[in-house]
């Protein structure tokens, strides 16, 4: 289904919804450090979460094991949590996380490096991509296309590895609605969005290739030449001028 004008007892809802979300992320960047599971992680969301009228809205979906994606180093994302993944010093950790309340979905991703960083490339990675993110919301207004947005977040990545396989997308009623919403693209081409709509901006970026592989497990997604990745993602509420970032504190 293509993303809806929303009601405003439906954007309520999904503001609701984004608080929760970053709520939980807010605590898990404060808690990362190395010598963590990935599964310590999730249980810490899981019981953030369930003090709340929230509901984790990526356990079960399309059998997904758990409550969050949780995507270290070369895995660009849906990282299934594993309690014998133990988190390094220098790791870049993608934490992805959805939450449903009153039947309305947010979306929202932050990739934090745990304790010192191995180098400046890593540092600029993480940098460069949650600015294409910011790029991308910059962008977006009523009327606005989704080439706009596109493009926007390309500009802030040239020289990384742009992931082309994974978008953003609608989300509210849905986690994921159209229109996709590519990290790279023309100004000017695309679906024309409008007021009252909300979509989910998420660039993806390697320090090499863009091609990724999904892995046995059938969920987590790497870099093809092993190169390291970043993740960020915020939904957005498209308003006559702008857009409000329902995903932040």
């Amino acid at each position: 289904m293509f993303t809806k004008v929303k009601t405003a007892a439906e954007i309520h809802s999904m503001q609701e919804s984004g608080k929760l979300l970053a709520t939980v992320l807010a605590t898990l960047k404060q808690a990362l450090e190395p010598g963590m599971s990935t599964q310590d992680l999730a249980e810490m969301a899981k019981r953030e979460l369930r003090s709340t009228d929230g509901q984790p809205t990526f356990l079960g979906y399309y059998g997904f094991p758990d409550v969050i994606c949780i995507s270290v180093n070369d895995e660009v994302v849906h990282g299934i949590p594993n309690a014998k993944k133990t988190i390094q010093s220098g790791d870049i950790v993608s934490l992805d996380f959805g939450v449903t309340y009153n039947g309305m979905i947010t979306d929202s991703a932050i990739s934090v490096i745990a304790g010192e960083p191995k180098n400046s490339d890593h540092v600029l990675l993480v940098e460069r991509t949650e600015a294409s993110m910011l790029a991308g919301i910059a962008a977006a207004h009523s009327g606005v296309r989704v080439g706009d947005i596109a493009h926007n977040i390309e500009e802030q990545l040239k020289g990384y590895g742009i992931v082309r396989e994974l978008v953003g997308h609608g989300v509210g009623h849905q986690l994921h609605e159209d229109p996709n919403i590519p990290n790279y693209g023309r100004a000017g081409s695309g679906p024309t969005l409008h007021k009252g709509m909300t979509i989910a901006i998420e660039p993806m970026a390697t320090l090499g290739d863009h091609r990724v592989y999904i892995e046995n497990d059938g969920w987590t997604v790497r870099t093809v030449d092993g190169s390291w990745a970043a993740h960020f993602e915020h939904t957005v509420l498209l308003t006559e001028d702008g857009a409000e970032i329902l995903t932040q504190l």
